[in-house]
């Protein structure tokens, strides 16, 4: 049975989702994205893979440092690279405030997440204003995107980080998403993010 969306609203004591569309695309910015990276997931290679691929935990050399996506693609820069009118846009407000934002990338020619898939949808961008982080919004987020996804025959929500995103980790297989595939050079033509790993989770819907 396929799940309809019939209203654009989900409410959690004062906080509310809303769809937006992409000239909204300013305000849904200025939500921070960047986050602390104390430690990192260190994947580590049994008999070069054979006997297998762990995950350990440890700190970062330098004891911290400041990770922020928006330096990588804002969001006001996806409508210049991709053709997003099938894109869903949400965000969550607490009355007047907006204290976080998700986007769902779904049938967009050209964007390899996708591949080439009209029943996968990708969680292209999660973002919960610091302040608010750890009280369930991104929750409510993740679940409202699922949702979306779902009413539009996706068999599954993929979505990529990387083991320097411990917490995100975490959280997505809170979820309920499984780690589909580790892509430990995905980034070596990219000398800023060269040492992350690219790992790429699927919620099936």
């Amino acid at each position: 049975m396929v799940f309809l969306i019939q209203i654009t609203r989900i409410f959690s004591n004062h906080v509310e989702i809303i769809e937006i569309n992409q000239t909204q695309l300013d305000q849904y910015a200025r939500i921070p994205i960047s986050f602390e990276v104390h430690t990192v997931f260190e994947v580590v290679l049994t008999r070069n893979g054979l006997g297998g691929i762990c995950f350990t935990e440890r700190p970062v050399a330098s004891g911290h440092y400041l990770k922020d996506y928006d330096q990588f693609g804002s969001p006001l820069s996806w409508a210049v690279e991709f053709d997003i009118q099938n894109w869903g846009i949400f965000m969550a407000m607490d009355g007047g405030l907006a204290v976080g934002g998700a986007t769902v990338a779904w049938n967009t020619a050209g964007n390899d997440m996708l591949e080439g898939r009209r029943d996968l949808s990708v969680l292209w961008d999660i973002r919960v204003l610091p302040v608010m982080r750890g009280h369930g919004i991104g929750k409510l987020l993740f679940e409202y995107a699922a949702a979306w996804s779902r009413s539009r025959d996706c068999e599954e929500m993929k979505i990529e980080t990387q083991n320097i995103n411990v917490a995100a980790c975490r959280f997505y297989s809170a979820m309920g998403a499984e780690l589909g595939d580790i892509r430990r050079f995905a980034y070596h033509s990219q000398a800023l993010i060269a040492h992350e790993v690219q790992l790429n989770w699927y919620l099936r819907l």
